[in-house]
């Protein structure tokens, strides 16, 4: 059952390849004075596909698989990440989901991946999906540019109850190719995480894939952050089979689900950034969605699909210069 998996174990089993070989991923694996393991994946390093790949499957808990592929988005072919999941909602809700968020200290980063099922965060989610993982082991992913100190550690340390020479947290900034990759890699949960909050019970979403391109670096953070939203915005495709029952209530559902139902649709997110003066508040929130969402229902047959790849928006975010 899928009670019964414990995504901190089969993370820190994938875990062990970063361990194991640092030096191929183009990571930085090492021990904190306090016994906490902290592996970069592009701060002081320059990480890699293969190190974001790994990471995803990581950040899924080990419930997931990912692949690097060719994308072709009309005139642009771009690296791209392929997604699949036969436990979608433990996954992502459970695992992938960026729910941790982290502000202490000066310090900020925004927490993902197994170790938050540990320490419930945030609890309302796994009351949702029926989940909580039972581990000694705790792997936390941490999208951020800076070393996080070591009193943080402690506390997240606390919060998952493992001792501290069972904590690992892998930094991935968003400014780097691994962190690229790792973002575009949540294409399948941007879609739960839509879905569910226009009305579909996630529990009724049974297998997933996905894919979405890995955008070109940008060094500036709030440029390469923008980059990787339009990824799955405008170029994310997500396919759910669901076990549904009311159908015609699952196409309204469907209807709201795409980026495309958003009044901020279009435009660069660099540019609907900077008009809510750089507060994501102030962004409607049915923009962060896949691109296009198709739905494969068990109970009749049928499949449904709604939203479009979006090409220009996609070159224009991306600064290709394209006829």
């Amino acid at each position: 059952m899928e009670k019964d998996i414990s995504i901190n174990r089969l993370a820190s089993k994938l875990l062990g390849k970063l361990l194991e070989d640092p030096a191929r991923f183009c990571v930085k694996a090492e021990k904190m004075d306090c016994g906490a393991t902290i592996i970069d994946a592009g701060v002081e390093v320059r990480g890699g596909f293969e190190a974001g790949r790994l990471i995803t499957e990581i950040c899924m808990g080990g419930c997931g698989k990912a692949r690097i592929i060719q994308g072709k988005y009309g005139e642009l072919e771009l690296p791209s990440i392929f997604i699949s999941t036969d436990h979608p909602v433990i996954a992502t809700l459970g695992s992938q989901y960026a729910g941790w968020q982290i502000n202490e200290e000066g310090y900020f980063a925004i927490g993902s991946g197994p170790a938050r099922a540990l320490a419930l965060k945030p609890r309302e989610i796994y009351e949702e999906i029926g989940y909580k993982d039972n581990s000694e082991k705790a792997v936390l992913v941490l999208e951020t540019d800076k070393r996080p100190p070591t009193k943080l550690i402690e506390r997240i340390a606390k919060d998952c109850k493992v001792l501290l020479e069972n904590m690992t947290a892998i930094l991935t900034p968003t400014t780097s190719i691994a962190g690229a990759t790792q973002v575009s890699g949540r294409i399948v949960e941007t879609g739960i995480h839509k879905l569910r909050k226009v009305g579909l019970d996630p529990n009724a979403i049974l297998h997933a894939w996905g894919s979405a391109p890995i955008p070109p670096i940008h060094p500036k953070f709030a440029n390469a952050m923008a980059r990787t939203n339009d990824a799955i915005l405008y170029g994310g495709i997500a396919y759910y089979v669901v076990k549904y029952d009311n159908e015609e209530e699952l196409k309204e559902i469907l209807e709201k689900a795409p980026s495309k139902a958003s009044k901020h649709y279009g435009k660069p997110f660099i540019d609907i950034f900077k008009e809510a003066k750089y507060d994501f508040y102030k962004i409607d929130p049915n923009l962060f969605a896949p691109a296009r969402i198709e739905i494969n229902n068990v109970v009749t047959g049928n499949t449904f699909a709604k939203g479009e790849i979006n090409p220009q928006a996609l070159a224009k975010s991306l600064g290709f210069k394209v006829s």
